[in-house]
């Protein structure tokens, strides 16, 4: 049976690389994916846990083909596996329920579940009902096969730390290919902007997926001591982190990453939350009582992203006066405010933003890089974007859906009994790692593409393992 199968598998390997050869030759480089849809449903029906954990590889190096055909968007091959996985394993599920029973009384499924029928409501009253049906659909295809179906998958202790693994070893792949497309250009700011190109489509989501890899990496380090030659490699890949991280000119995901750095700080040392919250209250309160003064000291700050010196391009995230990136993302905000204005109970409709906020662009916040036609993306913050597209209602159900996730997680570092260190650290690490992106999502948005669904819902997914695992109780979690 495994000699039939191995020959299966290199049989359609060659078929295929002849195959593509030939469409390559005849200019029919498209047609390659479907003997690779083929090679798709052999693994997913023989092979599916394999499959599963590939995605974490495949995700890092998927290609959005709306790049080069008319075709819509869809982010190849991770988007159709997922799809079909969603069917096949929904299938399964109904024939013969596999997934774990406890698994619905966890708070955080629910979250997810009262957030899907929020969508549902708002679709029916959209301005755009097939577009937020395939919205809809797209989420359903990130976060069914990998939050749902990974609770099963994950439930093997090693493949937990394989999906990690490939995940960050294929986006230092991306990194390296980005560094030396970019020493090409002499790591010019503007060039920095696309040659991480076509795995990514700018540097702000790259920078946002390099600093959610960033604690990972580190975690997988600190784990345990590893043989010296496994340590070398982790120094290697985390130095080289870093400096794709740098090399990105992303602003937001510095400064998520030194924040994920604070909330390790707070968990670690088990500082309670409550002086946390009146501080922040109080210098709400200061700002509010201040703002007069405070805008006009922003207004004076004259620092551009365009700089190459990494202080003064941190400090040029708060330029209000002359930074155009950042007049652009205000002019996005106050479009999602606008539109929450004109529908606030049901918004446009999920996906809908980027149909929309052209008419609501005020002429004073438009920038040299502002469209008159509204084509160019979406609200740059996943809060506005919820806000905007499904209302006060579907803000909240988001809302909730963050602070499941992360009470999930908190949770269960605090549960996980002291003794069992290399949890407590895999969890710490995760922890840091969904912060920097949903520290970062107030400022842009990318849970509709595979490159931040499939990691967030994966580790979401090895979280919910961790609670089965320990139960009503702080019990053995291995």
């Amino acid at each position: 049976m495994v000699k039939t199968k191995t020959l299966f598998v290199v049989t359609s390997l060659l078929l295929f690389l002849a195959l593509s050869g030939v469409f390559i030759w005849q200019d029919l480089a498209v047609l390659t994916l479907f003997p690779l849809g083929f090679l798709g449903i052999y693994f997913a029906l023989f092979e599916t846990e394999k499959l599963f954990l590939s995605l974490a590889f495949l995700t890092p190096l998927s290609i959005n083909i709306e790049e080069y055909t008319a075709a819509f968007g869809l982010f190849v091959p991770t988007e159709p596996l997922l799809f079909g996985l969603m069917l096949w394993l929904s299938a399964l599920q109904i024939k013969k329920a596999f997934l774990p029973s406890n698994l619905w009384k966890s708070p955080l499924i629910w979250a997810v579940i009262i957030y899907f029928a929020w969508l549902l409501v708002s679709a029916v009253t959209s301005s755009h009902p097939i577009v937020s049906l395939k919205f809809i659909l797209a989420r359903l295809w990130f976060i069914v096969p990998m939050l749902f179906f990974g609770s099963y998958f994950f439930q093997k202790r090693q493949n937990r730390f394989t999906f990690i693994w490939l995940f960050i070893v294929a986006c230092v792949l991306v990194i390296i290919y980005t560094l030396v497309h970019h020493s090409l250009y002499g790591f010019g700011e503007k060039e920095g902007h696309w040659v991480m190109s076509p795995f990514f489509k700018d540097h702000t989501i790259y920078g946002a997926i390099v600093a959610l890899i960033l604690p990972l990496a580190v975690g997988l380090y600190v784990y345990k001591k590893h043989h010296p030659l496994l340590q070398l490699t982790l120094i290697s890949l985390i130095t080289i982190i870093l400096i794709g991280l740098v090399l990105s000119y992303t602003r937001a995901a510095w400064l998520s990453v030194l924040a994920s750095v604070g909330i390790a700080f707070l968990l670690y040392y088990k500082i309670s939350w409550k002086p946390i919250a009146a501080l922040a209250v109080i210098g709400l309160g200061i700002v509010l009582y201040k703002w007069d003064t405070i805008q006009m000291e922003l207004e004076r700050n004259k620092y551009e992203h365009t700089t190459e010196a990494f202080d003064e391009r941190l400090q040029s995230a708060a330029n209000i006066s002359t930074d155009a990136s950042n007049l652009e993302r205000i002019n996005r905000w106050s479009c999602a405010m606008e539109m929450f204005k004109q529908r606030p109970i049901v918004g446009y409709g999920p996906g809908t933003y980027a149909f929309e906020y052209a008419p609501f662009q005020r002429p004073e916040n438009l920038t040299i890089i502002s469209t008159n036609f509204g084509d160019m993306g979406n609200a740059h913050s996943e809060y506005l974007g919820a806000l905007a597209e499904t209302g006060f209602i579907g803000l909240l159900t988001f809302l909730s859906l963050v602070f499941f996730i992360f009470y999930t997680g908190i949770q269960l570092y605090f549960r996980i009994p002291k003794s069992y260190k290399e949890d407590r650290i895999f969890i710490l690490s995760s922890i840091m790692a969904l912060s920097t992106y949903f520290i970062h999502a107030f400022l842009n948005n990318y849970l509709d593409t595979d490159k931040a669904a499939v990691p967030i819902w994966g580790i979401c997914a090895m979280w919910l393992v961790y609670e089965s695992e320990l139960g009503p109780s702080t019990a053995d979690p291995k």
